[in-house]
């Protein structure tokens, strides 16, 4: 009996994500192709005291976090239109990198998030924890 205990503590297996936060997961990393941080922030708010969402929480977190990276960039790329032509070409230069990178990184994001997996952003910055 306390072997199994003991080995009971040992495995400590998570529980199951269900369907439910799988769509929710996967919800969060879409809106954000619409709606930038804000899809993603309402999740979030709604889900963060809830201690049986925990996956649904740190999916939108995450989904948050690299929005705020990805409104940053666009920040930095508008800021390049003060130079006239050449700071324009910039700009679409890194608007067009940008929005592709967004796009396909929030695709394989919501993909990963309906499979139960977790996802990280590359690159992205840990701003809400």
């Amino acid at each position: 009996m306390t072997e199994e205990v003991i080995n009971a503590e040992i495995v400590n297996t998570p529980e199951p994500i269900g369907n439910d936060d799988k769509n929710l997961a996967m919800l969060a990393h879409l809106l954000s192709i619409v709606t930038s941080f804000v899809g993603a922030l309402v999740i979030w708010l709604i889900h963060k005291e809830r201690t049986d969402k925990s996956y649904v929480n740190a999916q939108a977190k995450e989904a948050l976090n690299f929005q705020i990276l990805v409104m940053i960039a666009w920040i930095i790329a508008l800021s390049f239109n003060v130079f006239p032509l050449i700071g324009s070409l910039i700009f679409m230069i890194f608007g067009f990198i940008i929005f592709w990178a967004n796009l396909i990184f929030c695709i394989v994001a919501a993909i990963s998030a309906s499979q139960g997996k977790p996802f990280r952003y590359p690159l992205s910055p840990h701003l809400i924890k």
